[in-house]
């Protein structure tokens, strides 16, 4: 089994706290890869000021190069829009693969606000890594008060692949303030130079091998 980590998002753009937690997540829990799930439309984030698909894909490529990372923007294939849904056909197209789902301490915050949580909380692992200012929130949020009960030890991290969903595991990982919104307001036009580095047509998924534009 490949034991594999899904970290999603609008990578809009990707950025080195993406990284961090990714790196750092392959060597507390033993990983082989992690994958980078850019998602085509985020239903929490607005359309507006969300760059183009190739442009955040472009953005992750630079970002994970030199890393046992793939970026992939799978969910367009599957057709689907909600992260259960994506668990759900990876879950189901993988069976040679254990996949657990990588979040920050931010998103365990509003994760009771993801359409069927509990689903994503049943299918698949999760590891939180902490991020600045968001602890005290996030353990007072309703999807916390449910989760608690399957946390595991920080120290048998490693054993994960051997856990039965619902499980979660606190990664006491190096806090990273890295925020895209604040790369955005520094930088608006980010995504217009975010594809200098590659041919748009030789942009290809690294999970499907299909092209991006």
């Amino acid at each position: 089994m490949t034991a594999t980590g899904l970290l999603g998002g609008s990578f809009n753009p990707a950025h080195r706290g993406h990284r961090r937690l990714s790196l750092g997540s392959l060597a507390a829990l033993g990983l082989d890869e992690v994958w980078w799930l850019v998602s085509p439309g985020n239903p929490l984030k607005p359309e507006k000021g969300m760059a183009p698909l190739p442009a955040r894909f472009a953005s992750a490529l630079k970002e994970a190069r030199g890393a046992p990372i793939r970026v992939t923007a799978i969910e367009r294939e599957l057709g689907t829009r909600y992260t259960a849904d994506t668990l759900a056909g990876l879950v189901r197209l993988y069976p040679e693969r254990r996949f657990v789902w990588l979040m920050g301490a931010d998103n365990l915050a509003q994760f009771h606000r993801w359409r069927d949580w509990r689903k994503i909380a049943s299918l698949v692992p999760i590891a939180v890594a902490a991020r600045p200012g968001y602890a005290g929130e996030a353990l007072k949020a309703p999807a916390w008060g449910w989760l608690r009960r399957f946390v595991h030890p920080a120290a048998m991290a490693r054993n994960w692949t051997d856990w039965r969903p619902p499980a979660l595991v606190l990664l006491d990982l190096p806090p990273d303030r890295t925020s895209a919104t604040a790369l955005r307001a520094a930088h608006p036009d980010w995504h217009e130079k975010a594809t200098t580095s590659f041919n748009p047509k030789a942009l290809r998924d690294g999970v499907t091998r299909r092209p991006i534009v």
